[in-house]
């Protein structure tokens, strides 16, 4: 499966979630109107045919030490560290650490 496809497969998954807005709704446009967002703010999107997810720092840390990820940058040079580039491309991890992403991000704004 493309990432792309397997993409689509978690908006599909987390559409109907409280709060959760996905990629192609009315009036979405510019930065994050490709991504997954709880509450407007973006938890998972592709980069560079890959899935890239805001979990906290300390969780993404040990993610890197485990490989299941690298560090996203957003072309500013350094990484962000509330930021991660899942290495993995299987649709069981993809969709465990998006659950995860949306958990994080979603609760910060509860």
């Amino acid at each position: 499966m493309l990432p792309e496809e397997r993409f689509r497969a978690l908006v599909e998954e987390f559409a109907a979630s409280p709060g959760v807005s996905v990629p192609g709704e009315p009036g979405r446009r510019g930065f994050g109107s490709s991504a997954l967002k709880v509450n407007g703010s973006i938890f998972a999107m592709i980069s560079g045919d890959k899935l890239v997810l805001k979990l906290p720092h300390a969780r993404v840390v040990a993610l890197i030490g485990t490989g299941a990820g690298t560090p996203f940058d957003a072309g500013k040079g350094r990484p962000m560290k509330e930021w991660l580039t899942v290495t993995g491309d299987d649709e069981e991890s993809w969709l465990a650490l998006a659950r995860e992403a949306l958990d994080f991000v979603g609760s910060a704004h509860r």
